[in-house]
């Protein structure tokens, strides 16, 4: 008969879900440069996980595999428990599963915001256009720009194009988001209209892997902090963990000089 603890194990396995995003031995290069080494990764169904660390470290890099806008020389990345593939349809279907928020807004400039919210609905998904005009309006009042729909995106302010963006995401049904420095070419007066979007998410239970410079974001949202340097996870932790009490030098160092920022 098996012992008490194995069969405890056996059905806590059992029961433990399916990572929504899981890296495996993920290596990349540009050249000589080795921008992600042997990274081993897992997000959870609801979690928050926020990267952070120099510039150059590879975190933007990390976030664009995850939907193959960056590919990878070895390793292996799942989406909800199934492989990415390299190309073709399969990564097409498995991408629309993850949304994508840019530093850029990535709109397009002579389609109304409306548009811009139900093109991936109506020629991805399928989806009748009436029922993703309905869907797109009731994204945009939720994230705050319902009144702009008719708008193009060069009548809308930096803050308002990136919750356009956020919206246009969210009309893919989503299983996570990505967000790679979504704040980052934002007025700062426009930083916190954006981030009070990305909180709300947080708290409905979206899965979400966010690139940022924004400390206090992910002090307050986050699950987990990972931090990176040179390519490589050094450490990952609770927010209060990391941010009070980091174990590794390169994390000292890096919390010290953006002290006061």
């Amino acid at each position: 008969m098996p012992d008490i603890e194995t069969t405890a194990a056996a059905a806590a396995n059992e029961g433990a879900a399916t990572p929504i995003i899981e890296m495996s031995h993920v290596d990349k290069h540009y050249g000589q440069l080795h921008v992600l080494n042997d990274i081993n990764l897992s997000v959870e169904k609801g979690e928050v996980l926020v990267l952070i660390g120099p510039s150059g470290s590879g975190k933007s890099t990390l976030c664009r595999t995850i939907n193959r806008l960056e590919t990878i020389d070895s390793g292996e990345i799942k989406i909800d428990g199934t492989p990415l593939p390299q190309e073709g349809r399969e990564l097409a279907a498995l991408r629309a599963e993850v949304g994508m928020v840019f530093q850029s807004f990535n709109l397009f400039a002579h389609k109304s915001i409306l548009q811009n919210v139900t093109m991936g609905p109506i020629e991805v998904l399928h989806t009748p256009k009436a029922q993703a005009e309905e869907e797109a309006m009731e994204l945009l009042r939720r994230v705050g720009v319902a009144e702009q729909a008719n708008k193009v995106p060069a009548q809308l302010s930096g803050g308002q194009q990136q919750r356009v963006a956020i919206a246009r995401s969210l009309a893919m049904h989503p299983k996570a988001m990505l967000f790679d420095e979504p704040t980052s070419a934002l007025d700062p007066e426009m930083i916190n209209e954006v981030l009070d979007v990305m909180v709300e998410l947080a708290q409905e239970g979206m899965t979400m892997v966010v690139v940022t410079h924004e400390m206090n974001f992910a002090r307050r949202v986050a699950n987990r902090v990972v931090f990176m340097a040179d390519g490589q996870i050094v450490e990952q932790a609770a927010p209060d963990e990391f941010f009070d009490h980091p174990k590794s030098e390169r994390a000292r160092d890096f919390l010290n000089s953006i002290k006061g920022h």
